[in-house]
């Protein structure tokens, strides 16, 4: 038999799948007129086929107790391998709590124990045959632990439900920067069975130093079992999002009070990461850019966490060494004043005048922008030619969202050499588009006239040429 009709396989792999000729998602004959969003991109040593990146995204399919507690398992394999398969260049793994009660809901993933690095290293080996990068996104959930999955609530009729004891609930261990009932996140009692949530004991010190350990430990373990990029999850109102806003966070101490102390967790957290992966690994930042709470009665008395706030955390992530900055929002309190889904752009607007703040200081982070982008123009546009308009942010969010729109637009007209515009984002992270359409990727890159490589064992039903 001829060589060249050989059916290679992928080297190095525990099981035998074919070598695609060329990855799939990647353009096969790039050119100047390719859309930044299918051009590749290099991060360290992490070389990314294109620009489009599937989010962490909760899945609550876990077990919750016995051998297998917290670990990813085939059905985790199946999904995430689906999205690498059809060409998104890297495939998070969802939110992966740093410690058993860093878990969103008993039948979260983990990675506090060696016992869990198998089920990631088959996630990454998966991603790896179809020549996508695997990240995995560590996180704490903090007050907002210990809850069931969304699923389960549903069946209830409400949001969230408490996750007790006999559904392996850890009430008496949920944890936060502050303590008390005045600290459970929709402010429900206990005795009020409608509550979603659990009071929140306050972290000691040294139990805040330990668990900084714990973050880089889990780092540790994610690389040994193959992942390419860590996020740190500082976003949605989880653990380090509570540290970083003055409305979750009322100590005393060296971690409260003052924006310094207030973001020393995030920042130890960070410096811990870092020194737990090889220099090569790239590390992502998850952040809430705004917890939209300025307008509220609570956020004119307290104080909140703003785009400013967050421009200041982004140049001390960068120069800190985060390589990537995902800008999200919210989360962080049930009274914020913004509807998420009546914009499709007000995270992306908020990317860019990120992006700017931190170009106007020569610092080189990159910025990711993420929600509901569905479409193939909307992402196109984010990551290359942008259009002059401002239409779209909501018209109840915070009171310096037109500061935004000005500072952003600004962002937005900055010329560079490509496209005589400056993109929003320099990746997008697209979650819930990618349940509905695992080969968004190919799909989007055929409406945008772009000749990509699709999986080997799919040519026969690719899209006809336009």
């Amino acid at each position: 038999m001829s060589p060249s009709a050989y059916n290679a396989p992928v080297p190095g792999l525990s099981y035998f799948t074919p070598q695609h000729t060329h990855s799939p998602g990647t353009a096969l004959e790039p050119s100047t007129k390719t859309p930044t969003l299918f051009t590749p991109l290099k991060v360290r040593d992490a070389a990314m086929r294109n620009r489009i990146v599937v989010a962490p995204m909760c899945q609550y399919s876990t077990a919750e107790s016995g051998p297998q507690i917290g670990c990813l398992t085939p059905y985790h394999v199946a999904t995430l391998g689906h999205y690498a398969l059809k060409g998104a260049a890297l495939v998070f793994i969802e939110a992966t709590g740093v410690q058993p009660n860093g878990r969103i809901t008993p039948n979260c993933p983990g990675l506090w124990s060696d016992d869990q690095i198998p089920g990631v290293k088959a996630v990454a080996e998966m991603c790896h045959a179809q020549g996508a990068l695997c990240g995995i996104q560590l996180a704490h959930a903090g007050r907002k632990a210990s809850t069931v999955a969304p699923f389960v609530a549903e069946k209830f009729g409400r949001r969230s439900v408490r996750a007790t004891q006999e559904v392996g609930g850890w009430p008496a261990d949920v944890v936060g920067p502050s303590g008390g009932e005045a600290f459970v996140w929709d402010g429900s009692a206990v005795e009020d069975e409608s509550g979603g949530y659990w009071p929140p004991r306050e972290l000691t010190v040294g139990e805040i130093e330990e668990m900084v350990e714990e973050w880089g430990r889990a780092a540790g373990r994610a690389v040994r079992a193959g992942v390419d990029v860590i996020e740190i999850h500082g976003a949605h109102g989880y653990l380090i999002h509570q540290f970083l806003s003055p409305i979750s966070n009322r100590r005393t101490d060296a971690y409260g009070g003052s924006f310094a102390n207030r973001s020393r967790l995030l920042l130890s957290i960070i410096e811990r990461v870092q020194a737990a992966v090889p220099a090569s690994t790239p590390i992502f930042l998850r952040l809430s850019a705004t917890e939209w709470m300025e307008e509220t009665d609570l956020g004119k008395e307290l104080g909140s966490w703003t785009v400013d706030d967050s421009i200041a955390i982004a140049k001390l992530a960068a120069d800190a060494g985060v390589d990537l900055l995902d800008v999200s929002s919210g989360g962080n309190h049930p009274q914020q004043r913004i509807n998420m889904f009546e914009s499709k752009d007000y995270q992306t607007r908020i990317a860019a005048q990120i992006r700017w703040e931190l170009q106007l200081t020569g610092r080189t982070m990159l910025i990711g922008a993420v929600g509901l982008i569905t479409e193939a123009e909307q992402a196109r546009d984010i990551v290359d030619v942008q259009q002059s308009e401002t239409s779209g942010l909501p018209k109840d969010a915070a009171p310096d969202v037109s500061t935004i729109t000005k500072e952003a637009q600004a962002a937005l007209e900055i010329t560079d050499s490509r496209s005589g515009k400056e993109p929003s984002a320099d990746v997008i992270l697209v979650a819930r588009q990618f349940m509905r359409e695992p080969e968004w990727v190919l799909k989007i890159a055929w409406q945008l006239g772009v000749e990509v490589a699709w999986p080997a064992q799919f040519n026969r039903v690719r899209f006809p040429k336009l």
